[in-house]
């Protein structure tokens, strides 16, 4: 299994984010696209490639390509959209926010599987990139479409655990790496 390969990357220090694992892939609130979906979205979206290749095994025969896909595309357009909104939202100069964004988002309007399922890996997504205004907006979306709050909850634990886990696999690489260099 692919999340246990996952779990031996990761330090004992780091124990809980072992353990949260276990319990996210097992979690129930979440349908198994919802929920497969937010582990490859938020995989990319923490931009480590260990994390994105043990996720993508196990998910994979989880999803349809249709969803695979749509998964990562909401990763790429959330790594473009939530730097562009993350600094309407920063900036003091209200104007930014009555500005067209200009940026080709083509994705969000068609991503091939239910919108959704969509939002919710995009906002889990934000979530791990920091930006509100993101957030805020798939969540009213998320709410409107008569999705659980449980259900966001549970896509940003997901999200959470995934980026402590590529922060964790990051930052293990980087002292091997320097402790190699100092011998």
């Amino acid at each position: 299994m692919s999340i246990e390969a996952i779990q031996n990357l990761i330090p004992d220090y780091a124990k809980d984010i072992r353990l949260n694992l276990s319990t996210l892939a097992s979690e129930e609130t979440l349908n198994d696209q919802r929920k497969w979906g937010t582990f490859v979205a938020c995989a990319h979206g923490a931009r480590n490639a260990d994390i994105i290749r043990l996720v993508e095994a196990e998910a994979a025969p989880k999803l349809s390509p249709e969803a695979l896909n749509a998964a990562r595309a909401a990763a790429a357009i959330m790594a473009m959209n939530n730097v562009y909104y993350k600094f309407v939202g920063m900036s003091d100069n209200a104007d930014y926010k009555t500005m067209p964004a200009k940026l080709r988002m083509n994705v969000i309007g068609n991503p091939g599987v239910d919108k959704a399922d969509f939002e919710l890996w995009s906002l889990a997504v934000s979530a791990i990139n920091g930006c509100g205004f993101c957030v805020n907006a798939h969540d009213a979306i998320l709410m409107k479409a008569g999705v659980e709050k449980a259900e966001v909850q549970a896509a940003v634990r997901i999200a959470a655990v995934i980026n402590a886990a590529a922060a964790i696999v990051d930052g293990a690489a980087a002292m091997e790496q320097g402790l190699a260099k100092a011998a």
